[in-house]
């Protein structure tokens, strides 16, 4: 059986997510048309970079030290972590464009100069960058897929845990928010397998957001409904954080 492939002629990779919703308005159209382009930390599509050539961290936001946001949303955390740490570059990535749209007005009117963006899967980020490149990843409200046969779909899952732990510096933190209690028994199951450990000592620990944590309008609904959310970090192997 021929293996099916990506028009790049690699192994292709299933998404299940979603690419785009509503109709676009023409400002945000805009900010798609002028100023997606500069903010990419580099060739990371297999369009622009088919051999999978390594990025250059210190090619990236002026070699600012880089954290990474997975699955942004509509970017109000990554645009509030970029102002609050200016000496550290952000990378956040979204494959959603509504999403990315919306980012990218937020960093227009913020201003802030240390953030790149990957429209895009994060596995194809993960593929160019070098090992232990990234100082600390976000996690926020992720897709729940909350079906038993979905759970495969999720992040905290081997595909995307073992590519991740491989680009986090050792002692990294890695933070994790989510409203599902099954999200975060599979998520305290799955990341520690990883060459991860949770650094709660308490419920504390998981019930009290960090420190300079903002409220997203996802938490917001959460809390709303009724549903409790929870914070959970990791520190990866091998350093002191």
């Amino acid at each position: 059986m021929t293996e099916k492939r990506h028009p790049s002629g690699a192994p292709w990779r299933n998404f299940y997510g979603r690419f785009r919703g509503k109709t676009l308005r023409d400002s945000q159209k805009t900010y798609l048309d002028e100023d997606l382009a500069a903010l990419s930390p580099g060739p990371v599509g297999w369009d622009v970079n088919p051999e999978r050539r390594p990025l250059d961290p210190g090619a990236v936001l002026g070699g600012r030290p880089l954290w990474l946001e997975i699955g942004f949303g509509g970017g109000e955390h990554l645009v509030h972590l970029a102002e609050r740490h200016p000496d550290r570059g952000i990378i956040g990535c979204e494959p959603f464009i509504n999403g990315v749209a919306m980012l990218l007005g937020k960093i227009r009117e913020s201003g802030a100069g240390n953030i790149a963006v990957h429209p895009g899967d994060a596995r194809d980020l993960f593929d160019v960058l070098p090992d232990a490149s990234i100082g600390r990843a976000y996690l926020l409200y992720p897709d729940p897929w909350p079906k038993a046969r979905h759970h495969r779909r999720r992040f905290v899952t081997p595909e995307h845990l073992a590519p991740l732990a491989r680009v986090l510096a050792p002692g990294a933190l890695f933070h994790v928010a989510t409203d599902i209690p099954d999200y975060v028994r599979q998520t305290l199951q799955q990341v520690p397998r990883h060459g991860f450990d949770w650094l709660a000592e308490g419920p504390d620990d998981w019930r009290t957001p960090w420190e300079g944590w903002l409220s997203t309008r996802y938490e917001q609904k959460a809390l709303r409904e009724g549903r409790m959310p929870h914070y959970v970090v990791f520190r990866r192997h091998g350093g002191a954080g």
